[in-house]
């Protein structure tokens, strides 16, 4: 009978500050309105036709 253990342990530590989770924040935060203005008043009608269903239940006007 063979038994394989491990006892190598990786650890990665990762710190972020205050200022970058802000940022990130920040940025995420933009760039969903972006995205949520640009399938809202879209004249496209892909882009329309796409979100059409979502922005009505979620009391969005596209009309």
């Amino acid at each position: 009978m063979s038994i394989i253990s491990s006892t190598g342990h990786i650890t990665t530590s990762t710190t972020s500050t205050l200022a970058q989770r802000l940022t990130a924040a920040v940025c995420a935060s933009i760039l969903g309105a972006c995205l949520v203005y640009f399938a809202g008043f879209s004249h496209i009608e892909a882009v329309h036709n796409a979100a059409h269903d979502t922005r009505h239940s979620s009391a969005f006007p596209c009309h």
